[in-house]
């Protein structure tokens, strides 16, 4: 994956489309399964357009260190990642591996969402647990814990499919006025002539008090 942009500038321009996260294996998700050309392409960027600024120098964030949503047996280490270039979230290559969006809130931040989120396949490993998502039940629990060793929960409010141009951005990545918990991956239909998925899939989880 490209290099974490460090002090990315708040003015940073969001694009329209969160684009591919990666080439499936045999048996995609939501998919017909691909062809052997399609298998061969190289896994391109998980391109999550953020308006991308540094956290506040005041306060030291804790990250998130693991994320767990049992109903669908998930449970996967979760990594601080940033921006590339282009201005789209990095995520770790592993689809067995979440990426926390380390410029946004983290689970002890008193506002803003807590952003994860992870392949849901690539060429090089199997199908990850992210792909399971979709399958998600409102009013189901996720539990995340961070690198202090405190849990935080979270209740489902929402699992959505979003045409990749029609995601919406601002309000996923807020950094104030809202305090949940956002997962997303790649859904939906699979074009093998160009290695993506049509949609993403995005959970939305409100924090137990």
């Amino acid at each position: 994956m490209g290099r974490a942009v460090a002090g990315v500038g708040a003015s940073l321009a969001i694009a329209l489309a969160l684009t591919a996260c990666g080439s499936p294996p045999r048996a995609a998700p939501s998919a017909p399964a691909p062809s052997a050309t399609a298998s061969a392409l190289p896994t391109p960027a998980v391109e999550v357009p953020v308006a991308a600024a540094t956290p506040s120098a005041a306060r030291r964030p804790v990250p998130p260190v693991r994320v767990v949503a049992a109903s669908i047996d998930v449970d996967v280490p979760v990594v601080p990642v940033g921006v590339e270039d282009g201005g789209f979230m990095e995520l770790p290559p592993d689809p067995a591996i979440g990426g926390w969006y380390r410029f946004g809130a983290d689970p002890t931040a008193s506002d803003g969402n807590v952003v994860i989120s992870a392949h849901v396949d690539s060429p090089q490993y199997p199908i990850g647990p992210f792909s399971r998502l979709r399958d998600l039940p409102v009013g189901e629990v996720v539990e995340v814990t961070d690198a202090a060793g405190a849990t935080h929960r979270y209740t489902v409010q929402s699992v959505t499919y979003y045409p990749k141009a029609e995601l919406p951005v601002e309000e996923l990545f807020a950094r104030s006025g809202t305090r949940s918990l956002v997962l997303i991956t790649c859904g939906g239909l699979f074009d093998s002539r160009t290695g993506r998925y049509a949609d993403n899939v995005v959970a939305i989880a409100t924090p137990i008090t």
